[in-house]
């Protein structure tokens, strides 16, 4: 990972979380979390300008939806991951979404998040989009 780009961690289940964030560091990346609860994934990108993100689709306070929202809107590539698949509000309002079933090797997922971060248009981490407005 280039520049120590920063990535969004949303995973509430600990050793998942864990796991992410030492394969971005071991990219070269800078883990943003890991954030167990949709506000508080959403309250770290306020602060946080990020480069990317990995996000578990169900964290505890309910559905990833609010922070795929921000994402999209700011332009910033992401990978959802999820042991039981997209809800289908989710499915219908984003149907090209990169999604992968757990388990997964973490660092297959942060190799694929750079991928998509080099693409044709790469994310500019300065993005400004404001997550208050999006989500519970």
């Amino acid at each position: 990972m280039h520049h120590q780009h920063a990535i969004l961690v949303a995973e509430d289940e600990p050793f998942i979380a864990l796991d992410l964030v030492l394969a971005i560091e071991d990219a070269g990346g800078t883990a943003v979390g890991p954030a167990s609860r949709v506000r508080e994934a959403l309250d770290l990108l306020v602060g946080n300008p990020v480069a990317g993100a990995i996000l578990d689709v169900n964290l505890i306070d309910g559905e990833i939806t609010p922070v795929v929202e921000y994402l999209v809107a700011a332009g910033i590539p992401f990978i959802l991951q999820t042991g039981i698949g997209l809800p289908p509000a989710l499915a219908t309002q984003f149907p090209d979404l990169p999604v992968r079933i757990k388990p997964n090797a973490s660092a297959r997922l942060v190799a694929e998040l750079e991928a998509l971060m080099a693409g044709p248009n790469p994310p500019d981490a300065s993005a400004s989009v404001n997550p208050a407005n999006s989500g519970p």
